[in-house]
């Protein structure tokens, strides 16, 4: 599932998303065309990774200054260690159209479930839609804070590699060391967007925006 080329993101709704194949090929005569360059990034992902049903790909612009700094995203607060050793990175190669990129797309993103694509912007994965928006908000949100902290001007701190490594697993539910355990932040979470969206905008099901083949 896709969202249709040429419209603002207020005017996509779920019933107006195009199906596709992994060829790029729509199951049904969409009324508006799918983009070449998303078909590539996302479909060569879901090809290489079965555990993963929902990817994320965005160009927000905390997420291309951290993408255009040589350090990457680094360990500065306990949302930016979610990611620590868990990101992978991704050289610029231009708009991508070209099929050969795809190979190199998913050998930079591995078993990971973020990537940062260079002078582009960021990706997530997640085994479901939920948890790659979820990853998503959180990977944005660190960016947010590395480009504010960065924007001070003063010396930064970042803690040991041991605590972030520790932190990140504590963040994953990869840790039994902890006297405590929090595995259902993001099952919470995403149940307060969802009650969020279906208050705030009640119509997102509805795809009768008016639409017609070739408009």
């Amino acid at each position: 599932m896709i969202n249709p080329y040429g419209l603002l993101f207020e005017e996509i709704t779920a019933s107006i998303l195009v199906k596709v194949v992994l060829s790029g090929r729509p199951v049904e005569d969409p009324p508006r065309p799918v983009g070449p360059a998303g078909f590539v990034i996302h479909s060569a992902i879901h090809a290489a990774r079965p555990d993963v049903h929902g990817v994320l790909h965005t160009h927000t612009k905390a997420g291309c200054a951290v993408a255009a700094q040589e350090d990457g995203l680094l360990p500065l607060d306990q949302i930016c260690m979610e990611f620590c050793g868990r990101a992978g990175y991704h050289g610029y190669e231009g708009v991508a159209l070209n099929l050969a990129e795809q190979r190199r797309l998913v050998t930079g993103l591995a078993d990971h479930p973020a990537m940062i694509l260079r002078n582009h912007g960021l990706l997530t994965v997640g085994e479901t839609p939920a948890r790659a928006f979820l990853r998503m908000y959180c990977l944005d949100t660190a960016c947010e804070i590395q480009t504010a902290a960065t924007a001070a001007g003063s010396e930064l701190i970042t803690p040991h590699p041991g605590i972030c490594e520790l932190t990140a697993r504590q963040l994953a539910g990869e840790d039994d060391s902890s006297d405590l355990q929090d595995d259902k932040a993001y099952g919470l979470d995403w149940a307060a967007l969802f009650r969020m969206v279906e208050r705030t905008a009640p119509d997102y099901r509805d795809g009768s925006l008016g639409f017609t083949h070739g408009s």
